[in-house]
């Protein structure tokens, strides 16, 4: 059977392979950047822009400074140095403060993003980069859909590539401190607008995260799913991560969620392509299962790594499916926690291009076939 999936087959690179199109494709002359990418505190903030420099690549930056009440002295400290590389290595730049909280506590951070890259020159621009090694899924997500929803309409850059430095020991040394209302990302609410999807049967897939017990409790209490399948890495650079999560978690397993072994589902950590795959062969099986009772619906926590995230991206861009999530009001960062490698393991997803044959099967909107 030949599936209709936009991004099957993508064209994506890690490892070596993205740091040879990096230096080879952002060099040609012809190409000409707008580069996206978090200004924060996270060491990962600068691997992917100074890349793009040394290159030589004719590229623009805006660079995103993500507010949250009350930030620790240190974390702010650590984002005065990465700006400060990044500054160096564009001098073409923009600066861009994104509230993430509006002063009567909503998260407004994924709108106020969209409406910053809204705001930027696209004239003469060939290819648009997001680096979202040091965004958050609340701004990274909304983000990436500005840019889809533009060039899928004939009204941007053709090329739209997305970027992360993958480090999962660092991303494990990096907590977040969970604000106490979950919700959707912004233009993540999918089909759960629909009148149609109050019968429709909800099916949760979370992806687990050391030390997100609370939050991802708070996540399934608000969603209130039917069923829930936890996402779990398998294979991952530690062999044991997916055993060490699942004993984690398994009082939501046995109790709250409901889960036994048959409803884990396992993705590989340095993969996003593989959790996309997976995520819409979910949709395709349920979809004829649940159609003449309500239909189906899958519904997204992305709280892992930043490779996963851009999987469960993936899908939900695709099908239109909901993404509930709970934005962080700020983190912890031990002081020893830096990369571990100055060549961090930088994975490409060349999500939008001229390098797909035209016709594309077309985004999907909300419970549509």
């Amino acid at each position: 059977m030949t599936r209709d999936w936009r991004w099957d087959p993508c064209v994506s690179h890690d490892g070596g392979e993205a740091e040879s199109f990096v230096a080879d494709y952002f060099a040609m002359k012809d190409r000409k950047t707008l580069l996206i990418g978090g200004a924060g505190f996270d060491p990962r903030a600068t691997q992917v822009v100074e890349r793009m420099a040394a290159a030589g690549a004719d590229v623009r930056a805006l660079f995103v400074r993500e507010n949250r009440p009350d930030p620790d002295p240190e974390l702010t400290r650590r984002a005065e140095e990465n700006i400060g590389r990044l500054q160096n290595a564009i001098p073409s730049h923009e600066i861009v403060s994104i509230e993430i909280f509006g002063a009567d506590g909503a998260v407004v951070g994924g709108r106020n993003v969209a409406m910053a890259a809204s705001r930027q020159d696209m004239t003469s621009i060939t290819d648009v980069v997001v680096d979202i090694s040091a965004l958050s899924v609340g701004t990274a997500f909304p983000l990436i859909k500005f840019f889809v929803e533009l060039i899928d309409r004939g009204r941007g850059p053709k090329n739209l590539h997305l970027f992360v430095a993958h480090d999962p020991g660092l991303d494990a040394q990096i907590s977040s401190i969970a604000s106490d209302a979950p919700g959707y990302v912004h233009g993540f609410r999918g089909g759960l607008t629909l009148d149609s999807a109050s019968q429709a049967a909800k099916l949760w897939l979370p992806q687990l995260a050391k030390g997100r017990q609370q939050a991802l409790s708070r996540v399934h209490d608000f969603v209130s799913p039917h069923d829930t399948c936890p996402i779990l890495p398998f294979p991952a650079r530690d062999s044991r991560l997916g055993d060490l999560l699942a004993e984690e978690y398994i009082v939501e397993f046995e109790s709250a969620w409901k889960v036994d072994a048959r409803d884990v589902v396992y993705a590989d950590e340095q993969d996003p392509l593989h959790l996309y795959r997976t995520i819409l062969r979910l949709d395709d099986l349920r979809k004829p299962v649940f159609r003449d009772a309500g239909g189906s619906i899958l519904i997204l926590s992305p709280l892992g790594t930043k490779v996963m995230s851009l999987g469960a991206l993936m899908a939900a861009l695709e099908r239109d499916l909901p993404v509930a999530y709970l934005e962080s009001i700020g983190y912890n960062f031990q002081a020893s926690a830096e990369p571990a490698s100055t060549t961090p393991h930088l994975i490409h997803v060349w999500l939008e291009g001229d390098v797909y044959p035209q016709p594309r099967p077309r985004l999907k909107k909300g419970l549509a076939q």
